[in-house]
């Protein structure tokens, strides 16, 4: 019986050209088609994530112009005719214009105080040793894994014995505090990595620590301030158990208890369509925050993570 073999190839002659059919084949490349499977399942898991999380917010915006009727007749359809009176009742009648005042400058004032006080905290931390540094930053630390429910009997007498209770600044304060340990924790991860040459020579020019820390350190600093203040903006604009123990005079409630607020009036009255409106006003501000500063914060998240 015979058997057919292939000749092996003959080297190429020295200085002859090698055409393509001289080199063997090598392997498929299977690691480009796996990859090429994990990235569209990844990009399919992002795509049913996005639309599980903008499909109520767009319907919710979408029936803010609706009326009551036509909430329940046809939910899933656009408005007939847009109903601004809804937003308009909802503004006037409702008091959400007071709210959104009180919640401006309850969550103004904090968010100031919160990133001042935090970076300042932070760069000490992160640039200075001294005995006890290791010890206040798990304390920090700590504050944040402390849950805020076993913190709210006390901190109502606290804040009572205070004179500060149903105040807006004795809201602020309490905010500040609460924000504190997550910015601390946050910055002190960021200032550590920026470059310390910049800082040397601020004080070889004679310059202090305040005026290192003010006008060099904090402005190198923007993006992880951009993206905790994001952060901290997103907790207190929605924060609803604090001042609802600590905040119980009507005429200085928040936006969130407002909505609650809202909601039990509005739903003795059968007036879905304001509640919905004032749904969309508590939700709109923060919304704009994140599309405005998005950069920032991705910025501000990788900045912090690699040196």
């Amino acid at each position: 019986m015979k058997t057919t073999q292939t000749p092996a190839p003959v080297p190429a002659e020295s200085g002859a050209p090698v055409t393509k059919t001289d080199i063997p084949p090598g392997p498929p490349p299977k690691e480009k088609k796996e990859g090429t499977v994990l990235n569209a399942f990844s990009h399919g898991i992002l795509v049913i994530w996005a639309v599980m999380v903008v499909m109520p917010l767009l319907w919710a915006v979408m029936t803010s112009f609706k009326d009551d009727r036509s909430i329940f007749s046809s939910p899933w359809s656009l408005p007939d005719t847009l109903h601004f009176d809804n937003w308009s009742r909802a503004w006037t009648e409702a008091n959400m214009s007071d709210y959104f005042l009180n919640t401006v400058l309850v969550v103004g004032g904090s968010l100031i105080g919160t990133l001042v006080l935090g970076s300042m905290a932070a760069y000490v931390l992160a640039r200075f040793d001294f005995p006890g540094n290791r010890f206040i930053y798990y304390l920090f630390i700590g504050g944040m894994s402390f849950p805020i429910m076993l913190a709210l009997v006390p901190l109502f007498y606290v804040v009572n014995n205070m004179g500060l209770l149903n105040t807006i600044h004795g809201l602020i304060l309490v905010y500040i505090a609460y924000s504190l340990p997550f910015t601390v924790f946050f910055l002190t991860a960021f200032f550590r990595t920026l470059p310390t040459s910049v800082a040397e020579a601020a004080f070889v020019d004679g310059a202090s620590h305040s005026r290192t820390f003010f006008q060099i350190m904090l402005p190198m600093a923007k993006p992880g301030l951009v993206s905790v203040g994001i952060f901290n903006f997103l907790g207190q604009w929605n924060q609803y158990m604090l001042p609802t123990v600590l905040n119980t005079d009507p005429d200085k409630r928040v936006l969130t208890q407002g909505l609650v607020q809202l909601a039990v009036s509005q739903g003795y009255k059968g007036d879905w369509s304001g509640l919905f409106a004032g749904l969309v006003m508590a939700m709109l501000p923060v919304l704009a925050a994140y599309i405005v500063f998005q950069r920032q914060v991705v910025q501000g998240l990788t900045a912090g993570a690699l040196k």
